[in-house]
């Protein structure tokens, strides 16, 4: 079969689900990551025949597609700050959002990248936000905490596969008995901020796919995760040590009142590339 036939049969069954454009790069994505082909072949080779055995990945990947699957855990693999991560159902697929969180952290931190920064990413998920930030701070100590032992598992892929040393730890951050007997100059993290009224808005790719105890806090107490994290930076930050938080863009003032609460310095609200509420940063004494 023709290439471009492929690419019309993509359009023809995704059409009614997504955006057009987003069903060029799911296709240009795939012939990349499965052929090895660049977006512009169709142009070069208007009229490139395909092998039985070349066709199959697309049209099983077209497969999943149509049931909204998202194109980050049918090809195993996510872009992050100019990384390649592994994906599967056990991690979050990192967004762009979390970008602008890590630039911050480096922002911030550029000034000490001579001395040997000890840094903490609480609910690792892919090791995204952890590996990011060792490969721009070589000399950094990172550590990485996460509640699934499978996020974990993958994360420690993909530190190797971005060629980082990381310190993983298995536990789970609302444990009252968990204790580390270590101090940070930095914590960051994206903990579950989705209430569950908020499901009704979640694209079904999100839903029905990505793991849900990384995603969604009850209703009655959706700082869940803020408050225990909070406290742990207390204990665990050294002196004008900084807290970043990856936030749910409703409740920002109620996250910002958290850190005022727990008499942290320098607090920063921050809004994302969507004009969103998203980032909150704050400092111990």
């Amino acid at each position: 079969m023709l290439l471009k036939e492929i690419k019309n049969i993509f359009h023809k069954e995704l059409d009614p689900i997504y955006a057009a454009e987003e069903v060029d790069s799911f296709f240009h994505l795939c012939i990349e990551h499965y052929l090895h082909l660049e977006r512009f072949t169709l142009v070069l080779q208007p009229d490139l025949v395909l092998t039985k055995e070349e066709e199959m990945p697309l049209f099983e990947a077209l497969s999943k597609l149509k049931l909204e699957e998202p194109l980050q855990y049918i090809l195993g693999t996510a872009h992050f700050m100019d990384l390649d991560f592994k994906v599967n159902e056990h991690v979050l697929i990192p967004r762009p959002e979390t970008e602008e969180l890590v630039e911050w952290v480096i922002s911030d931190c550029q000034v000490e990248r001579s001395r040997d920064l000890r840094i903490l990413d609480i609910g690792a998920g892919s090791g995204c936000i952890a590996i990011a930030l060792a490969k721009k701070f070589p000399n950094a100590n990172v550590y990485a905490l996460d509640v699934s032992e499978q996020a974990i598992e993958v994360a420690k892929e993909n530190a190797k596969l971005n060629g980082v040393d990381i310190t993983f730890i298995h536990y789970d951050i609302l444990d009252p008995d968990f204790e580390l007997e270590l101090e940070f100059d930095v914590i960051v993290s994206n903990p579950p901020y989705v209430r569950e009224l908020e499901k009704e808005g979640i694209k079904d790719n999100v839903k029905k796919y990505e793991p849900h105890v990384a995603l969604f806090v009850e209703d009655e107490d959706p700082l869940l995760f803020y408050e225990a994290i909070t406290q742990f930076a207390i204990s665990h930050l050294g002196k004008k040590g900084k807290l970043y938080f990856e936030i749910n863009q409703y409740l920002g003032k109620e996250t910002q009142a958290l850190l005022e609460a727990h008499n942290f310095l320098e607090i920063e609200l921050r809004k994302d590339i969507f004009g969103n509420d998203r980032m909150l940063k704050g400092q111990l004494n």
